[in-house]
């Protein structure tokens, strides 16, 4: 996907939606993000000098832009505004009585002391949809503890879970709460602007990291709280990764009548099936170190492509275990359009998309991801009426 700025926006679903956008790091601007690119005017407001924490959470690549910040802050506008400032306060607030909506990921109790909570922006905006973002919840035990996606996979149970309890416990190396709740947070704004085309009542949206991961896990948590019995879908006898002479592999062995005997068959083995100790899933389950055992000496006898032909032939589940770099040149993501391509503020800039696609909405990149502060002027002329307000 390349860039298209001359895209109109009035031919995208959320074309004429105005969001004033409070958020940093990545839950927040993930959601706003993704408004964004399906045509909604996000006017992201950036404290004075220094902006989104992501802008400097890495030392930048190249030029004056951080790729962090980049890859969650296209087709947006920047507004730099010190809200300590009485008169720059106003001019937000003026803001929020002409939008749609307004997100923030503060913790619990900030927006309220800043004089823009959820009450203080409906008193200007009875339509205002309200969305919040926290690490626990605004009410609670939790409400005023600094939330993370981190601290979310921890409390949540989410990085207690492992294939094997004889691996040491670590965290997911990718923002897994952070996006979770990011789209969590897209489909409660989409729901309360539905809920408001209906009735014309804006409302309050509740999201948090903690929430997230705990829904993530609705499976497992069904068994335990119904049955009393643990599922680890990365424990099952039948699967795992398996280190072959070039690469690694993963093997799913399910959804089949009789997947190992069909394992077998692609490791060239006698069938294991009707083996007393694999005979059945408890049984697979039992002996599953000295089953899999024999997996990984079959596998580490040939090469990947090898073994990965073989099990497509039985019509396993199975794949390549890639790294980043190898996947974003794959044939299939540059088949799908997935890496959005184009010139930003003095530089190439290159990111993923959005994993939706619209038939009749394509995303691209209208705005580059803006300099701090870069539409300032823009939005104050505009919000005094000295210009007429931008439609492209």
């Amino acid at each position: 996907m390349t860039s298209n700025n001359n895209a109109f926006t009035q031919d995208l679903p959320l074309h004429g939606v105005r969001i004033i956008d409070l958020t940093q790091v990545m839950m927040g601007p993930v959601c706003t993000q993704m408004l964004a690119d399906y045509g909604a005017d996000v006017i992201k407001v950036e404290r004075i000098g220094a902006g989104d924490l992501s802008r400097s959470t890495f030392e930048p690549v190249a030029g004056a832009d951080n790729p962090i910040f980049c890859s969650l802050n296209r087709n947006k506008r920047s507004l730099e505004l010190d809200l300590r400032d009485a008169g720059q306060m106003a001019a937000l607030k003026q803001l929020i009585a002409d939008a749609d909506v307004v997100v923030s990921n503060f913790r619990a109790g900030v927006m309220d002391r800043m004089g823009i909570g959820y009450e203080a922006c409906r008193s200007l905006n009875p339509r205002i949809i309200y969305a919040v973002g926290t690490g626990f919840g605004e009410t609670g035990p939790y409400a005023h503890k600094g939330g993370q996606d981190v601290l979310a996979q921890a409390m949540s149970g989410v990085m207690a879970r492992r294939a094997d309890e004889s691996l040491p416990i670590t965290v997911y190396p990718t923002a897994l709460a952070d996006y979770s709740a990011g789209m969590h947070m897209v489909q409660g704004i989409l729901l309360a602007l539905l809920h408001r085309e209906r009735t014309g009542e804006g409302q309050k949206v509740n999201v948090s990291l903690y929430n997230s991961m705990l829904a993530i896990q609705m499976q497992e948590a069904a068994m335990i709280m119904m049955a009393d019995s643990e599922v680890n879908w990365a424990a099952m006898p039948l699967s795992g990764v398996f280190d072959t002479q070039d690469g690694a592999l993963v093997l799913v062995g399910a959804f089949k009548p009789n997947p190992l005997r069909d394992i077998c068959a692609a490791l060239q083995i006698d069938d294991l099936s009707i083996d007393p100790r694999f005979c059945n899933l408890n049984e697979q389950f039992r002996h599953k170190d000295e089953l899999q055992r024999i997996f990984r000496e079959r596998f580490a006898s040939n090469t990947r492509d090898f073994w990965l032909e073989r099990l497509e032939e039985q019509d396993l589940l199975c794949a390549p275990v890639r790294d980043l770099r190898e996947a974003l040149v794959d044939p299939q993501t540059l088949h799908n359009r997935l890496i959005i391509e184009g010139e930003g503020e003095g530089q190439p800039v290159r990111f993923i998309g959005s994993p939706i696609e619209l038939s009749r909405a394509p995303v691209g990149l209208r705005r580059a991801p803006p300099r701090l502060g870069q539409h300032t002027n823009e939005i104050l002329n505009q919000l005094r009426g000295t210009v007429a307000p931008e439609v492209a």
